[in-house]
């Protein structure tokens, strides 16, 4: 009897151990590990050296005062170069209209009883504080009295300024979040634009409920200032729902990113952008939350005084992001045509 010869196939079992990590997920975790002081370095970076490194560049700022008094004030102020970027007025009338304009931040004006500094708290408080102690320095140097006149001053219910700063974050997170909404939960590109428009209106009206409404730290026009958050808001939205629908979440995180890591640090809002270093205070006011805080000073403290161009940049911004819907639209009728 012939003997039969059986292979049994033997299972390829894994060599990972139940509770031992696998090696790529010892390797991911080290990148992770690593990846944390650069992290660390990148938020830092965007959001304490902004602020560690504030200080006037050309700052406009305004003197009106008799000859001899303001050769002496400009001798002061050369001392500092590139700090201030001065004009002189007629008299304290002009130089009033100038900070009502937005032209300037405050003026020097020496006459006879003294000096007095014209300030507008509602520009930038930390900018009013800067030329007080710049006008006390000219006032002893000339042994002349100096008095402060706010021309354009905060809310009372916001003295300091900084509640109307702190909303440039939670706008930028809104935005953010329609965004993301409208790429994740609409199809085309006319389901996108009208989650945009609907979300950044309801973001827009309810914000101003709450500043104008509620807390009462911003002052003019409740429906302007409505349509300034909705604009505001809605650059930062269209933005981030445009690079989604074009590259996917790699596009929404991008766009995250750049509103919370450039646009925040370098709005400006808690300062002024002119006491940003430059570059950068100009890209903070290029970019979505500048702007938007930028054009809500001026309709809400200054008549609108200022707002051509933030506002012409936030409508740049949605075109862009509008833009970028309708091509990522078209990619995706093509590639469902050739799938046809």
């Amino acid at each position: 009897m012939g003997s039969t010869t059986i292979t049994s196939s033997t299972e390829t079992h894994s060599s990972h151990e139940p509770g031992k990590p696998r090696a790529s997920n010892r390797s991911a975790l080290l990148a992770a590990l690593l990846g944390i002081p650069l992290l660390a370095a990148v938020l830092l970076s965007a959001f304490v050296w902004p602020a560690s490194s504030i200080g006037p560049r050309d700052l406009p700022i305004g003197v009106t005062g008799p000859p001899p008094a303001l050769d002496a004030v400009d001798g002061q102020l050369d001392q500092r170069e590139g700090a201030f970027k001065v004009t002189s007025y007629a008299d304290v009338a002009a130089a009033e209209e100038a900070i009502r304009d937005r032209d300037i931040y405050g003026a020097i004006a020496i006459g006879p009883e003294g000096t007095q500094l014209l300030t507008a708290t509602a520009a930038s408080p930390v900018v009013a504080q800067l030329l007080a102690e710049l006008a006390r320095g000219i006032g002893q140097a000339q042994d002349s009295p100096v008095e402060i006149r706010d021309v354009v001053a905060t809310d009372p219910d916001d003295a300091r300024g900084t509640g109307l700063a702190v909303t440039v974050l939670p706008m930028i997170i809104l935005g953010i979040a329609i965004g993301a909404m409208s790429t994740l939960l609409a199809r085309d590109s006319g389901g996108r634009l009208g989650v945009l428009a609907v979300g950044a209106v309801m973001a827009g009206l309810t914000g101003v409920a709450l500043l104008q409404g509620w807390l009462g730290i911003v002052g003019g026009d409740w429906w302007v200032n409505a349509a300034v958050l909705t604009l505001a808001v809605g650059a930062v939205a269209a933005t981030v729902a445009g690079l989604g629908a074009l590259f996917g979440e790699a596009g929404i995180g991008l766009g995250a990113l750049t509103m919370v890591l450039l646009g925040n640090p370098l709005s400006g809002a808690a300062s002024a952008p002119e006491l940003l270093s430059q570059p950068w205070g100009a890209i903070g006011q290029a970019l979505p939350p500048g702007a938007g805080a930028t054009l809500l000073r001026s309709t809400a403290f200054f008549d609108g005084a200022g707002a051509a161009g933030p506002l012409w940049t936030l409508l740049g911004w949605w075109l862009f992001g509008g833009a970028l819907l309708v091509v990522a639209g078209l990619r995706a009728r093509r590639t469902a045509a050739r799938a046809a």
